[in-house]
């Protein structure tokens, strides 16, 4: 009864271990690392991004406390695959990269942490063509560490 029991278990860990294997190989580390948003973007394969009054950025003006900055965004360009988020001055500029599948709303929420005034930019990649939005938000309280 143990064998089996124990080899049940077994096969359940690594029929659930996978998935997070196959999630973690495609952690970008060199992106997710970079210390400027030059070489996260160029980490990411982002090259020539076009202006785009598509890509919608709702963040407010001026952030009271830099530690929670709420951030939306959307993207109106069809087919949009991923959005990237980028705050230009943070120690790490790279903030998510999140993919969408065919037929997905482009719509991101989230909160980031700001240590000073900044440019945060949205870059969206559809049809192999990369998109980009930016807006700054003025910090009055650092959030990392300020």
């Amino acid at each position: 009864m143990n064998r089996i029991r124990r080899a049940l278990l077994a096969a359940l860990a690594a029929g659930l271990l996978r998935p997070l294997a196959s999630l973690a190989a495609a952690w970008n580390k060199d992106a997710f690392g970079a210390k400027n948003a030059a070489d996260a973007l160029r980490s990411l394969g982002v090259a020539n991004a076009v202006p785009s009054n598509d890509v919608v950025i709702e963040a407010p003006q001026i952030a009271e406390n830099g530690a929670v900055v709420p951030i939306e965004i959307t993207s109106h360009v069809r087919g949009t695959r991923s959005i990237m988020v980028l705050i230009d001055n943070n120690p790490f500029p790279l903030v998510g990269k999140f993919d969408f599948t065919e037929g997905a709303l482009p719509f991101v929420k989230l909160n980031v942490k700001m240590g000073e005034t900044s440019d945060v930019r949205v870059v969206a990649e559809a049809g192999g063509r990369h998109y980009v939005a930016t807006k700054e938000i003025k910090v009055t309280i650092g959030g990392c560490g300020g």
